[in-house]
């Protein structure tokens, strides 16, 4: 099974998590407070701001041919009435390094982390940010839309709402905390929240306003949050096409494989409502999807049901199962008729020959799936490089490329190779 020659496969990062030093952001300010949910701070990350050549060329010398990376918003308006052309022109010279390396940029306008002003503006809970966010998005492709010739606009636009039903299931339920954290496809610290009401206070106080209004892109989201979510996207995608309608534009959706035993079919289909049917009036006017994939869920009448005692699991907690991108591609497409781009799907271990092994199930699926007619026109691995996770600091390896991160030195992985032949030789 070989892929055709425009089908693109590389690999995935966001800003914030490879960076380093995104001082003006407000997970920097998160990070560093007392209480804080996340284990360890950022820091230099990984240096990709400083090491983006090494990286991209990387990439490019194993055979891939797209980078899907994020630019970074607190870095191009570190306060609100500020633009730092400085910054403008480092995401210009990166854009420029993929071209010349014959990589597809896949540039994301928004990977969870947001400006510090704006969560003290009201952040992802007042009808302020669609219009920052559409004023964001027109200086990114004023500025440099000659050179995105894909823009995700918002990443797991659905995450919030994700966060907000594993919340109320952890009340509920008082369940461990390494249960729960596999609910959502994002790195979450849920040891930490016996000290939630102190560590609210500190970001109350970091932001300059009421706890209680403290609305990041990871907080969970309540409906007219989700509108506002929705907003937001809508607004870019006509402030991009207005400008340059040749740019193909899309969000990306974090989805589950649901699938059920006997009675468990009405929570499937609730779920798979909130997290993919509900954003379509949003989405008439994308050019694509970018799917999120990482394992499966299976439903009963009285909610999830756990993996098998004897499950293999990824260290995350997510169950071992790349069979479910295949699946979860075919049950977009009953409802999407347009482009899709699986814009992340990998997992967390440390044994490189489990992420080889993933690797090729996980593409067996997509090409199965091209096989029957679905328009899949690319494959982004998550990630391209081992990196910062959230909350979970630098212990979960999901990279292409391990780093040496106190000498800020690259070696490149098996899998990485391997993703490569994909491309060159197929499965």
């Amino acid at each position: 099974m070989k892929f055709n020659e425009n089908f693109m496969i590389g690999a995935a990062t966001a800003a914030h998590q490879v960076e380093g030093n995104n001082k003006n952001s407000d997970f920097w300010s998160l990070e560093h407070l007392p209480y804080t949910t996340y284990k360890e701070p950022s820091l230099d990350a990984v240096d990709q701001y400083s090491r983006y050549e090494e990286d991209i060329k990387l990439l490019a010398d194993a055979g891939l041919t797209a980078y899907r990376f994020g630019i970074e918003w607190a870095r191009i308006q570190p306060t609100k009435d500020s633009i730092d052309e400085n910054e403008v022109e480092h995401y210009r010279r990166k854009l420029e390094c993929c071209h010349k390396l014959g990589v597809t940029p896949i540039v994301t306008l928004h990977h969870f982390s947001s400006p510090k002003w704006l969560i003290s503006e009201g952040g992802w809970e007042s009808e302020k940010t669609v219009e920052y966010f559409k004023t964001y998005t027109k200086t990114i492709v004023e500025k440099l839309g000659d050179l995105t010739p894909y823009i995700c606009t918002i990443n797991e636009a659905n995450m919030g709402y994700q966060i907000a039903r594993m919340m109320e299931k952890f009340k509920k339920q008082a369940a461990q905390a390494d249960i729960v954290g596999s609910d959502v496809q994002v790195g979450l610290n849920t040891e930490a929240m016996a000290n939630q009401a102190a560590y609210m206070k500190a970001a109350g106080e970091a932001f300059g306003i009421d706890p209680r209004s403290v609305h990041t892109f990871l907080a969970p989201r309540t409906a007219a949050g989700n509108q506002i979510i929705q907003k937001c996207h809508a607004a870019a995608v006509k402030e991009i096409k207005a400008i340059n309608p040749e740019i193909q534009v899309g969000i990306t959706l974090s989805l589950y494989d649901y699938q059920t035993i006997d009675g468990g079919e009405e929570y499937a289909a609730k779920l798979w409502y909130e997290d993919f049917t509900s954003w379509l009036p949003s989405m008439v006017n994308d050019d694509f999807v970018g799917l999120q994939n990482y394992t499966r869920k299976v439903c009963g009448p009285d909610g999830d049901i756990l993996p098998a005692a004897d499950a293999k699991l990824t260290d995350m907690g997510n169950e071992y199962y790349p069979e479910a991108l295949g699946n979860v591609i075919r049950t977009v497409a009953k409802e999407w008729d347009k482009d899709i781009i699986v814009t992340e799907n990998g997992i967390a271990t440390t044994n490189d020959n489990d992420r080889v092994a993933f690797i090729t199930a996980a593409l067996t699926g997509v090409n199965r799936c091209i096989e029957e007619g679905l328009p899949v026109k690319g494959y982004m691995h998550w990630s391209l490089l081992d990196n910062f996770e959230w909350q979970l600091g630098y212990s979960k390896k999901f990279g292409l490329i391990e780093v040496d991160r106190k000498a800020q030195t690259r070696k490149p992985k098996t899998s990485l190779a391997h993703l490569g032949m994909i491309k060159k030789t197929g499965i």
